[in-house]
């Protein structure tokens, strides 16, 4: 949670619009799942923004793509799906910036930057929807930092440049640097002649009754040359040391949307942007080493983000 306290952003919905003349919008969830037209509908200050999230205090972080920049915007008091209209716009200072996601851990928001091979650190600078850079942590030349998870004092990027999966300790803020603990490519082996890949999403499972320990779900994406067996999901051990465990093949071309779901994270759900293969619904098994098709909807033939509502 963020050092401060402001309030939760519920019972809705916030998508950004991801366009040159990008925006933020919210939604009311109703009981049948159907979305409300839209509550809100905001600029989001730049150029195609590709991701946006609440945050523990009722913001929403949305970060812009193109342009190198970003907000945290605040909600309304007692109106949450309402935007506030005081919200700095956050610049990050590099020859090519392209922030591709924003994470909450204590009281920082972290945003990887695909193009500066950065994670920028945010902390809050006096009211909600004020936020400064305090810091970073510079990712490898090249790499490419496109989606970020933690676990206690453990950074995990998935690189989208390079397709690899690092972990490294959290380094005290705000420039501090730590070694990476291990550097692993996601790549599955039998790609064809001429694949093109890049990494696409990352999703960490605590333990559960079923699910004893921790894994990491990381995807590939094929702009080349399709292989027959789909883009693939690559399966982590956390415990007692990172280590691959092995692929799962989608069918799906491009994975740009993968979500977890269930009362013990049993469920995955994935689409391709490209192609036709459409959604399809995975079960975790063998402990979590393993995914195992439910069910495939192809009347959904590209999406790029799913919600899960419990």
């Amino acid at each position: 949670m963020l050092c401060g306290v402001y309030g939760p952003l519920t019972p809705g919905h916030s998508a950004v619009n991801e366009n040159s003349s990008g925006g933020l919008q919210s939604f009311l969830i109703g009981k049948d799942g159907l979305l409300s037209s839209p509550i809100d509908t905001i600029s989001s200050g730049g150029d195609s923004p590709a991701f946006t999230t609440p945050l523990s205090t009722g913001q929403v972080a949305i970060m812009n793509y193109n342009s190198g920049n970003g907000f945290i915007v605040p909600t309304e008091p007692g109106n949450p799906l309402e935007f506030s209209s005081d919200h700095p716009l956050i610049t990050f200072n590099a020859p090519v910036s392209h922030p591709h996601m924003a994470l909450e851990h204590g009281c920082e928001v972290f945003v990887p930057d695909l193009g500066a091979d950065k994670i920028w650190r945010l902390v809050q600078n006096g009211a909600p929807g004020n936020f400064k850079i305090q810091g970073q942590i510079d990712q490898p030349q090249g790499s490419g930092p496109r989606h970020i998870a933690t676990r206690g004092n453990t950074l995990f990027a998935l690189h989208e440049l390079s397709s690899t999966l690092t972990q490294q300790l959290i380094p005290p803020a705000p420039n501090g640097t730590t070694p990476l603990i291990a550097n692993f490519s996601i790549l599955p082996p039998g790609l064809p002649q001429g694949a093109a890949m890049a990494a696409g999403e990352i999703l960490l499972t605590e333990p559960s009754v079923h699910f004893p320990e921790p894994f990491l779900y990381v995807s590939n994406r094929n702009t080349g040359v399709q292989d027959p067996r789909g883009d693939a999901i690559a399966i982590f051990r956390i415990e007692p040391k990172l280590s691959l465990v092995g692929f799962v093949y989608t069918g799906l071309d491009q994975i740009r949307g993968m979500q977890l779901g269930g009362p013990e994270n049993e469920f995955l759900i994935a689409g391709g942007v490209a192609g036709d293969a459409g959604v399809i619904m995975l079960k975790r098994t063998q402990g979590g080493k393993n995914l195992t098709l439910l069910t495939r909807n192809l009347e959904l033939p590209t999406r790029t983000s799913f919600v899960w509502l419990n």
